[in-house]
């Protein structure tokens, strides 16, 4: 793993640096990336003994105060960005912000979220570095789709457009990067992506020969994700991402992991033989 920073150390334990969504997947690999390196790390989630709820602005301030920077997961209200972000410059708090990549070609009316808060994060003086990243590898592990792929079938509206899965722990190591700068990540959009992009069905392939992709239309995955109970503007947005993935524009990998940490991005190959072998 590359060392995230050439901070000294007695400087790193002189800062604390806050981790939001501590328990997810991105959070806790930041946070551990962070605590390798020797950093003062606040994890904070719901759950977290530091709690933290985008729904609860009265736990916000609380996890802001006294830190130096904070790793950020962009909320899924809007109306939440702003304030936070306030709250954060009030403190003096550098920002390090995930999003999604795609989001200038997405129409407005969707990822609201991500949307808000990268607006909010650009608006502040404070200094900040975005990170927009693809679908991640974990996703076929972790939560997301794990339940369909272990089970052999997997159900998404896509066609045969390659996608350029991202590693988690190349995302928290560009994170960690960035939370422990001295200002060479200022005001930089950074897009994270793997080496190279391959289609659902092969990535499908390479962690089960036997696993079946169904190709839905739409209509019919908006209609699955809702009778799972997921909200309306949820599938309406996740149909509009994989829109935007079916028309490539998600499709082309990019140098910044490489350059960023100065090791190749982690393929695909090496995700499965890490996690599914």
């Amino acid at each position: 793993m590359a060392h995230p920073s050439a901070v000294p150390l007695a400087e790193l334990m002189s800062h604390e640096i806050l981790v939001l969504g501590a328990t997810g997947k991105t959070g806790r690999r930041v946070v551990r990336t962070l605590e390798e390196s020797g950093a003062k790390v606040r994890p904070a989630s719901r759950t977290s003994a530091v709690r933290f709820d985008w729904s609860e602005e009265s736990t916000w301030h609380p996890a802001l105060h006294g830190v130096t920077a904070a790793y950020v997961i962009a909320p899924p209200d809007p109306a939440a960005a702003t304030p936070f972000v306030h709250l954060a410059q009030a403190e003096g708090v550098r920002l390090v912000l995930l999003s999604g990549r795609g989001l200038d070609e997405i129409p407005d009316q969707f990822f609201q979220g991500m949307l808000a808060a990268e607006r909010a994060v650009r608006a502040t003086d404070l200094p900040w570095t975005i990170l927009r990243a693809n679908n991640f590898n974990q996703n076929f592990s972790e939560d997301v789709w794990e339940a369909e792929v272990r089970a052999g079938r997997l159900s998404l509206p896509v066609d045969d457009t390659p996608e350029p899965f991202v590693d988690v722990q190349d995302i928290a190591e560009v994170a960690a990067l960035a939370l422990l700068s001295s200002g060479d990540h200022d005001g930089r959009t950074y897009n994270l992506t793997g080496p190279e992009a391959i289609t659902f069905t092969a990535a499908l392939n390479k962690i089960s020969p036997t696993a079946e992709l169904v190709k839905l239309t739409p209509a019919e995955y908006r209609e699955l994700l809702l009778s799972h109970g997921v909200p309306e503007h949820e599938a309406d947005e996740l149909n509009a991402m994989f829109e935007g993935m079916r028309q490539g524009l998600l499709a082309t990998p990019t140098d910044d992991v490489p350059r960023l940490l100065g090791r190749p991005a982690t393929s695909f190959d090496t995700y499965v033989a890490t996690t599914w072998r």
